[in-house]
């Protein structure tokens, strides 16, 4: 059962004064606490708000268009998918636990020869990364693409964040989505063996909130030669979210959320758009440690501009990875927002997803000298971003 939670006397009185224009600026899972934790909740008469960005950010939107073939050129040239066969994602299902199905997108290399292998765990939200995936992962040439969505999303689908059911909501938590796409790997590489697929080295990617869930599947993923994370700042959820509160003068409010979670109200209690389960698993979720102590080589990616995790999250994970005793690369986009897209006054916007993806082929050329070996100096310093 749906529980609606009544706002507390200064929670409504926050709602009806809301702070600055930040709002518009913040990150999509804390503007709703900066507005007030007032009703947005499933079966209330206000709609639902959302904390996590969807998988496609605004401006991956604005750049790759909702119409794949209507998307808007970026500075960092992509190689048209049109042009290139076979270049369509296709559809394919594969389970996940108890019994649930999955929704992912495969597609082959674009150029032989093939040489790697991408499997990509999408942000947050309810909505397919289909409408953009031809140019989002245009520059991965040489690879071979799976991209995985959550139970109950359709690849296709363009549901914004706001507007998913309450069904999502219900089932939408990091535990169950960890779990789920575990089964998932895992009948992926036996369906590989049984084929007699080529052993290709391969790289396990999260975009923003699929970051938090790659250090559980690494081991699930054969020849896994690296992990890529963009736009998440590889800390802890909880941690990173009281820096953002902190960045927005909302650490009340921020705070006043980690009360309720702590409270005894049920799992299916729906705050801000998203379950008490949700916010449980995220307020308790390991990310920072199993990162560092992560076997496999770490390439980090994020936009200077990054208006939904502070840049301060990333750098206090940077002096973390330090410590890392497997290769760690990170890069700042300068000037690009969370979609790593950048957006020049008389030249157009440039695309930093179609850098890391070029990153990625140069490392495939030579896949033993390791992921992070292109983007290191001699003495394992990183190289200024070109």
């Amino acid at each position: 059962m749906t529980h609606c939670l009544a706002p507390a006397p200064h929670i409504a009185a926050a709602n009806r004064a809301p702070r600055s224009a930040q709002a518009s600026h913040v990150l999509a899972f804390f503007m709703p606490v900066l507005m007030g934790m007032a009703g947005v909740l499933a079966g209330c008469t206000q709609p639902p708000q959302t904390f996590y960005a969807a998988a496609a950010s605004e401006s991956l939107a604005q750049v790759y268009g909702n119409d794949p073939s209507g998307a808007v050129a970026a500075r960092t040239v992509a190689p048209d998918p049109d042009a290139m066969s076979p270049s369509t994602f296709t559809s394919r299902p594969l389970p996940g636990a108890q019994g649930a199905m999955l929704q992912a997108l495969q597609r082959n290399g674009r150029t032989p020869p093939l040489r790697y292998r991408v499997i990509v765990i999408p942000g947050s939200g309810c909505a397919g990364m289909g409408p953009i995936a031809e140019r989002y992962f245009a520059g991965l040439l040489h690879a071979q693409v799976l991209v995985l969505h959550k139970p109950g999303v359709d690849p296709q689908t363009r549901t914004a964040s706001a507007d998913c059911g309450p069904d999502f909501v219900q089932q939408d938590r990091l535990s169950a989505w960890v779990a789920h796409a575990r089964v998932a790997l895992q009948a992926d590489a036996l369906q590989r063996e049984r084929d007699g697929a080529p052993a290709l080295p391969q790289l396990l990617v999260g975009i923003s909130e699929g970051a938090e869930l790659l250090t559980a599947l690494a081991p699930e993923v054969p020849g896994l030669a690296g992990l890529v994370v963009l736009a998440s700042s590889g800390l802890d959820p909880q941690e990173a979210g009281a820096l953002q509160a902190q960045r927005l003068g909302a650490q009340a409010d921020w705070d006043a959320l980690g009360r309720f979670q702590r409270g005894r109200m049920p799992d299916s209690t729906v705050l801000q758009g998203r379950s008490l389960g949700y916010w449980r698993d995220l307020w308790n979720w390991p990310l920072a440690l199993p990162l560092v102590q992560s076997p496999w080589p770490l390439l980090q990616v994020w936009g200077g501009d990054d208006a939904l995790v502070p840049q301060v999250a990333y750098e206090r994970f940077a002096v973390l990875a330090s410590a890392r005793t497997e290769p760690y690369c990170a890069r700042r986009i300068d000037g690009a927002d969370h979609g790593l897209q950048r957006r020049h006054a008389s030249e157009g916007t440039e695309d930093g997803v179609q850098q890391v993806w070029a990153w990625t082929e140069q490392w495939a050329r030579a896949p033993t000298a390791g992921l992070c070996a292109s983007l290191l100096g001699a003495q394992g310093v990183i190289k200024p971003a070109q």
